[in-house]
């Protein structure tokens, strides 16, 4: 099974995706995709790390979480915090290179596109192909402002890509709000079924030209 948990900053995503995990039995294995990059940075791992229950294994993916998951396939739950973290970690993989071009450029946007959106689909089937509940976490970043850094807009329109390719294989799609989730992709189907389409059918995942 395959569960995506969206949320904003401070919603309360990372808390119910531990929830979730928890009901799905003792054998938990923790993805985290973050990277140590400052003080700031060490003091949210570690927080964190305090939340988790004591007996979780935590394994560290910056860039294809779809590996761990493959990896760990047979736990009772797999948790991946955070797909945003791994989207970013691949963006600035190319933007740091040295004297590469610009993120702006067509060329660097469509080669990590690519790359975002192949893992994201390989986590999805890694996800469903699993005995283990997968619970993936990720940022929801669509919501507020127009980013105004270049690579600031390139993070947004490429995680909202990812998070629509890992929602059209998931299961269940939660949106936590102020600490409450709430599972959307049970709305929608049944807004299609009163609309007379097919609720079952296979979602299709965008493309690179789809918003």
């Amino acid at each position: 099974m395959l569960s995506l948990v969206l949320g904003g900053a401070r919603s309360g995503k990372s808390r119910f995706a531990i929830e979730l995990a928890a009901r799905s039995g003792s054998r938990v294995v923790y993805v985290a995709t973050g990277v140590v990059t400052d003080p700031e940075m060490a003091v949210r791992v570690a927080r964190h790390r305090a939340a988790r229950p004591p007996g979780w294994v935590t394994v560290e993916e910056p860039l294809e979480p779809s590996v761990a998951v493959r990896r760990h396939a047979a736990a009772d739950a797999v948790v991946v915090d955070c797909l945003g973290f791994a989207v970013s970690n691949r963006l600035l993989a190319l933007w740091r290179e040295p004297q590469g071009p610009p993120v702006a450029d067509p060329q660097v946007l469509e080669q990590v596109e690519g790359a975002v959106l192949a893992e994201a689909r390989a986590l999805a089937e890694a996800a469903r192909a699993a005995a283990a509940h997968v619970i993936v976490v990720s940022n929801e970043v669509g919501l507020g402002p127009v980013p105004e850094s270049a690579l600031g807009r390139a993070f947004r329109d490429l995680l909202g890509l990812a998070n629509q390719a890992v929602a059209a294989a998931a299961d269940a799609v939660y949106v936590t709000w102020a600490g409450i989730p709430v599972e959307v992709k049970a709305l929608d189907a049944r807004r299609l079924q009163r609309s007379g389409a097919d609720p079952g059918a296979p979602a299709v995942a965008p493309g690179p030209a789809e918003g």
